[in-house]
């Protein structure tokens, strides 16, 4: 365990110095979202509430789930395609570095960008929009973490039918879309029209969207319209949503079981 610890730290680190050193990945990983989030909360009508918080604030709120979707999911399919194709996880596999390993390592890179990148928007959001810090860190980090692992875990799946790294910007697409369009970000789910409101209760960004969002307003943004919640009530509102995100963590895992390669697609 211990071992595999240690493996995982080491490559994650490696993770993030490649991604550092890689100017394409690096804006369409890291700064593409946060253009996007300053794009989607200036089209906002000014003066607008949503859910009994301005509009702007609600959608920054909700934009957590879209950074979730480029700084894991559509870095990692580029990541594991890209290895995989280099025959570089299969000599990590067959050397002293465990799946688990691996796929830690890779889970832990793209989270600590993810945080880096929520923290940016925390402090955008106090100083900037005259919000308020984050009302329950720990409810914050736990969607986090488990946002982060349910989209690892379907980038290693999504990776497994994706041939080459350069049709991986082609097999995340449809993906990419359906989170997005699903996903809780302009109003809550229970404001959504019919046709859109069963795929944004089953998609997995949905869950992280309004967990996040009650974390950061202290209000509740699962079931509710944005009622005020004591710290024990943000826990218990979330509840359902953490239930969705585990069962997610399981069906993802099933997924990458499933769908994951080792070994190159082609010569």
């Amino acid at each position: 365990m211990r071992a595999d610890v240690r493996h995982a730290v080491r490559l994650a680190r490696l993770d993030l110095k490649l991604l550092g050193r890689n100017q394409t990945a690096l804006v369409n990983v890291v700064l593409l979202p946060l253009l996007m989030a300053w794009m989607f909360s200036r089209i906002m009508p000014e003066g607008a509430t949503t859910a009994g918080v301005p509009a702007e604030l609600f959608v920054l709120t909700g934009v957590p789930g879209l950074m979730l979707c480029f700084a894991v999911f559509v870095n990692l399919v580029n990541n594991f395609t890209a290895r995989r194709e280099e025959l570089v996880l299969k000599r990590l596999y067959g050397g002293l570095t465990s799946p688990a390993a691996v796929f830690g390592g890779a889970a832990l890179s793209a989270l600590l960008v993810y945080l880096g990148q929520v923290a940016l928007l925390a402090i955008w959001i106090v100083r900037v929009e005259g919000g308020s810090a984050p009302a329950n860190i720990p409810l914050l980090l736990l969607a986090s973490v488990l946002g982060a692992a349910v989209i690892t875990l379907l980038a290693a799946a999504f990776s497994g039918i994706t041939r080459t790294a350069e049709l991986a910007q082609v097999t995340v697409l449809p993906v990419l879309l359906v989170m997005l369009v699903g996903a809780p970000l302009f109003v809550p789910v229970a404001q959504l029209p019919e046709p859109l409101r069963v795929p944004a209760e089953v998609v997995p960004i949905t869950p992280v969207v309004e967990i996040t969002r009650t974390a950061f307003l202290g209000a509740d943004h699962v079931g509710g319209l944005g009622e005020p919640l004591s710290v024990a009530g943000q826990w218990a509102a979330a509840l359902p949503s953490l239930v969705i995100l585990l069962g997610w963590l399981v069906v993802a895992a099933l997924l990458a079981r499933w769908l994951f390669r080792w070994d190159a697609r082609r010569g």
